[in-house]
């Protein structure tokens, strides 16, 4: 839990980088200990979000957006007190609404679990992935394609239909396919840093509070029956697969603005603009829990991710979570619960120190923080694949970031995509077209039917501006070219499949041919468009502070690429030391003896994770001639 409010207060983490750091620690552990873990770790960082979010403007997570849009002003005029206890009030009473309509949900799931078959199970999947598709991104092609990204990479390895193996490049590594834990970091870890490092920022401006705290509570107790239709909303978004953190606090925005009299005071610090979202984005983790372990249908990004540590576990979601499994599941509703009510009094008691740390520059993290990564991923399959595939597809998250394509799209598509080529596999072995008669198949093709047309209309009404809330200037070329690049890898997955057997060939072919079916009308509309706007911008083209010392993407993904290139020469260990200490050098401008401690204390915290936790090293070139000592093995 304290990982995970220290995760909210850093921007760009949250639950989804935190947990994939944590899962391979989680392996082989007792199930109801590493569930507490996980489900603690998610149940507040969605809590201490608020305090970049308030104090600077800048969301601490994806659920945090809104809260800026009243928390920042309210921060400028003194009233920063005022606007954390009110979000951490409401925040406390959305988590354990959640966990309340989650343990109501166990009990009314038995007879929908029981009926439902392969065929069932198949649209229940295909209606997950048209709502993940369309509502995780401003634009519904751009989402539907990114979800088709995930679902390819989800062909790479062994075919379970015929066991030839698929886009392996003739590696040992792929063909078992690409472990979710790397997926997780490249996605939301990565990106995210190189981000804020592009951007040279602080996390906050200034550590002053002021005075309000009691009014923000007495603020929350007279807009009750608002947080109560918050919580309610945050709960239904966030068992609707794919909307999650990404669309919850903008929705619970938009309604406390279309049911107030007074609309003027909204975005000039207005209390009801915090506690709407705030109460929405805490429902949501228990919402996002119904579909997941009632289905295993990850409910967010991170739910993704939580489907991967119940494997680690040996859990399979499903009908056993209410029958074999039920204290495994109330394990996970109270510690949601607990989280929520310890997270938010902990935000409170340390809000005055927490407010301090929130100015140290992000360069200072940062180094840390990528040593931290790496040294995870490692651990994923403990092979210097590991360590490759994370850069080649943390730099994939980095322009997806950039260009403004849905990343926790990919991250389901990815996780779904056994599910689905499984689902098919069986379904047309058992039924073949005859499970369309299905009353509960009909049934889900009609939600799917409706969800897509709904979701085309559905409009969140923000200013035409980018995701980190600046004017983005229109520019057309570098996203072409990373435009063609996915193109390519849609073409080369179709004219390999030439080389496959049926059974291996048609999910891969089906899938490429889903997604040229958005690619081709949205690369038109790249071709075509002639305004900036929230579809297509290019987030590095946006204006930065004078102050700010302007470095692109590829400035820090090289950073990274030399320090993967040492540390096949010398092994990781001497690697990461001299990147951290290099890094701290000459992008924090941090002393000599500051940056030798920083970095010792880093190298003797993974010697000591590596000691007790049996936990292993990449090794170079150096390690083959020469026996280093401890801990630079």
């Amino acid at each position: 839990m304290f990982l995970g409010l220290a995760l909210g207060i850093l921007p760009g983490l949250g639950g989804s980088a935190g947990l994939a750091i944590l899962l391979p620690f989680v392996f082989g552990m007792e199930p109801g200990h590493a569930l507490a873990m996980m489900i603690g770790l998610l149940s507040v960082t969605t809590t201490s979000d608020t305090f970049p979010a308030v104090l600077m403007g800048i969301p601490g997570t994806a659920g945090s957006q809104a809260t800026v849009v009243d928390g920042f002003p309210m921060s400028k005029k003194g009233e920063a007190a005022r606007a954390l206890g009110a979000a951490f009030a409401a925040s406390l009473f959305g988590g354990v609404f959640g966990a309340f309509i989650l343990t109501l949900s166990i009990f009314a799931a038995m007879p929908i679990l029981l009926a439902m078959g392969f065929g069932e199970q198949m649209m229940l999947i295909i209606l997950a992935l048209s709502m993940v598709g369309v509502l995780t991104g401003s634009n519904p092609l751009k989402g539907l394609a990114t979800c088709g990204i995930g679902l390819l990479l989800g062909s790479v390895g062994s075919a379970p239909a015929s066991g030839a193996e698929r886009l392996t490049l003739d590696t040992v590594y792929l063909a078992d396919k690409i472990p979710l834990i790397i997926i997780g970091l490249a996605m939301f870890a990565l990106p995210e840093i190189v981000d804020l490092l592009r951007r040279q920022q602080t996390i906050a401006e200034k550590g002053v509070l002021g005075k309000g705290w009691l009014q923000g509570l007495k603020d929350v107790f007279k807009n009750w029956w608002l947080v109560v239709r918050c919580a309610g909303i945050g709960t239904l978004v966030g068992a609707l697969p794919g909307l999650g953190g990404a669309v919850v606090d903008w929705i619970a925005y938009s309604h406390v603005i279309q049911t107030s009299k007074d609309k003027s005071t909204f975005g000039t610090g207005e209390i009801r603009g915090v506690i709407a979202p705030e109460s929405a984005n805490n429902a949501k983790e228990g919402g996002a829990l119904i579909p997941t372990l009632l289905f295993g249908i990850p409910g967010s990004g991170n739910k993704a991710l939580l489907l991967g540590g119940f494997i680690l576990i040996g859990i399979d979601p499903g009908l056993e979570m209410i029958t074999d499994h039920l204290d495994l599941t109330f394990i996970m509703i109270w510690s949601l619960a607990i989280g929520n009510i310890i997270g938010a009094g902990t935000c409170l008691f340390l809000a005055s120190p927490i407010s301090k740390l929130t100015t140290i520059k992000y360069t200072l993290l940062a180094p840390f923080m990528f040593g931290l990564i790496f040294f995870a991923a490692f651990q994923a399959t403990r092979d210097w694949g590991d360590l490759i595939a994370l850069m080649v597809l943390g730099t994939l998250g980095v322009y997806m970031k950039r260009f403004g394509w849905p990343r926790p799209a990919l991250l389901i598509g990815y996780v779904l995509s056994t599910r689905v080529e499984a689902a098919i596999y069986h379904t047309t072995q058992v039924y073949r077209f005859t499970f369309l008669e299905r009353p509960i198949v009909i049934l889900l093709l009609v939600l799917t039917i409706i969800s897509v047309i709904a979701a085309l209309k559905f409009k969140i009404h923000r200013s035409e501006v980018t995701e980190t809330g600046v004017h983005s200037h229109l520019t057309r070329g570098p996203q072409i070219a990373f435009y063609t690049v996915i193109l390519a890898f849609t073409f080369a997955v179709i004219g390999t499949s030439f080389l496959w057997e049926y059974e291996t060939a048609l999910y891969p072919v089906t899938m490429s041919i889903a997604m040229l079916c958005f690619m081709v009308p949205m690369g038109y509309g790249l071709l075509t468009y002639k305004q900036p706007h929230t579809v297509f911008y290019d987030s590095e083209r946006e204006a930065f502070d004078d102050r700010v010392e302007k470095r692109s993407n590829e400035h820090y993904l090289l950073w990274l690429l030399g320090m993967l290139g040492l540390a096949a020469l010398t092994g990781f260990v001497i690697a990461v030391s001299a990147f951290i200490y290099s890094f701290l050098r000459v992008k924090a401008q941090a002393s000599y003896l500051g940056s030798a401690i920083g970095t010792a204390s880093f190298i003797l915290l993974l010697g000591a994770m590596s000691h007790f936790l049996t936990l292993e090293y990449p090794q170079g070139i150096l390690q083959e001639y020469v026996t280093l000592p401890w801990p630079l093995q």
